[in-house]
């Protein structure tokens, strides 16, 4: 915890524009009209051999990775060498091709709500501390410039979030904290403000302020009405880390049809997990929920999301990182395009993080940071 009390920021530093806003934008990932998206692959390659030499380009953002409830449970481990006790680590992230990965903190059930801020503080200094320990394969990310730089160096972006909404203990000062420390997204749910009702007027007022730093709102979990207030009110695109479709497998966090198509006319994420009870026992099962994600909210939609190491089966087939150029190659004897592929594995996740570089920019030119209290606006 010392390494992160030193860079706690005073209340100046916390109200004032973040340095990544004056980042440039990242340009744009994909080739102009007329480039091969894979100039290098021989026309008649395999399914297998095109998925490689796609994913080289346009690598995997995986949108959830549990390594914050793996690695505190073991006496010692080495993701740069490689680790059997994790399905995550240096070598798989590669062979893989993973380029960023979301590093969600965990909480464990039952923790007390005066022990969450702390708890995620802790969280905080785990993933700052194992990114550090692994300098040759990770490297901490704020923002999509930041993440095509380190896949430029060959590492894999590591992109703090989501943590859960507990961890505010309902302070928007806390919020804007815990984004000065990297972290990135928060998932709504669990709290007095964004339950079964829906979000209150403080739920309100944390989505504005999610927009004006520049962080998203993760929805997988949320209740319906949750979803469709945040997708009402944000100005940036919301996520769903962990979600699959409803219509094929009826888990509490899979999407009806009609959210994603709400969710995808807002130009937001779904970024479906590849585990068992979500997607299926096959990687055949997680191709049908990317194909029924797609269709019903649109390719600009769609995402990965490994929940490696989060305690859940996974398909057969797809047991750690190293086996995405399998479920891409699934993809590619379906049908898929390359360009169609590209936005899934990298192409939408630096099109939400470039949406919500600008929309901060333009936020913070008309709003100043909230002082909203639950107390006032709920009480």
């Amino acid at each position: 915890m010392a390494d992160l009390r030193d860079e706690l920021p005073t209340a100046t530093e916390v109200t004032a524009p973040p340095d990544d806003l004056d980042e440039d934008l990242p340009d744009d990932p994909f080739p102009t009209a007329g480039q091969s998206l894979v100039p290098d692959c021989p026309p008649d390659a395999g399914p297998l051999e095109r998925a490689h030499a796609l994913l080289t380009a346009h690598p995997v953002a995986d949108g959830c990775s549990g390594l914050s409830r793996a690695l505190p449970l073991l006496p010692r481990y080495d993701l740069e060498l490689g680790d059997s006790n994790v399905d995550t680590d240096v070598p798989r992230l590669r062979e893989g091709h993973v380029g960023a990965l979301f590093w969600a903190l965990h909480l464990p059930e039952g923790l007390p709500a005066t022990r969450a801020v702390g708890a995620t503080l802790e969280q905080l200094d785990l993933a700052r501390t194992v990114v550090a320990q692994h300098p040759e394969g990770l490297r901490l990310a704020r923002t999509a410039g930041q993440i095509i730089d380190a896949r430029n160096c060959g590492r894999t972006a590591v992109v703090l979030g989501p943590a859960g909404a507990a961890a505010l203990d309902d302070s928007l000062g806390i919020l804007r904290i815990l984004h000065s420390l990297g972290l990135r997204v928060l998932t709504l749910s669990g709290t007095s403000w964004a339950g079964e009702a829906g979000l209150t007027r403080f739920g309100e007022e944390v989505v504005h302020e999610l927009n004006r730093l520049g962080m998203f709102a993760d929805l997988s979990g949320a209740g319906d009405a949750v979803v469709r207030r945040t997708l009402a009110l944000s100005r940036t695109p919301v996520l769903c880390t962990r979600s699959a479709a409803r219509s094929l497998r009826p888990h509490p966090a899979n999407l009806p049809d009609e959210l994603l198509a709400e969710l995808g006319a807002a130009q937001g994420l779904c970024l479906v997990p590849l585990t068992a009870a979500q997607t299926g026992p096959s990687v055949k099962d997680v191709a049908d929920h990317l194909d029924h994600v797609r269709t019903v909210a649109g390719p600009q939609s769609v995402g990965l999301s490994g929940t490696y190491d989060t305690g859940a089966a996974h398909p057969q087939d797809l047991a750690d990182p190293s086996r995405y150029p399998h479920l891409v190659a699934e993809l590619i004897h379906r049908g898929w395009s390359d360009t169609e592929i590209t936005l899934l594995t990298w192409g939408n996740v630096q099109r939400v993080l470039r949406s919500a570089h600008c929309t901060a920019q333009e936020a913070r030119q008309r709003r100043q940071p909230s002082t909203a209290r639950l107390a006032e606006l709920d009480g």
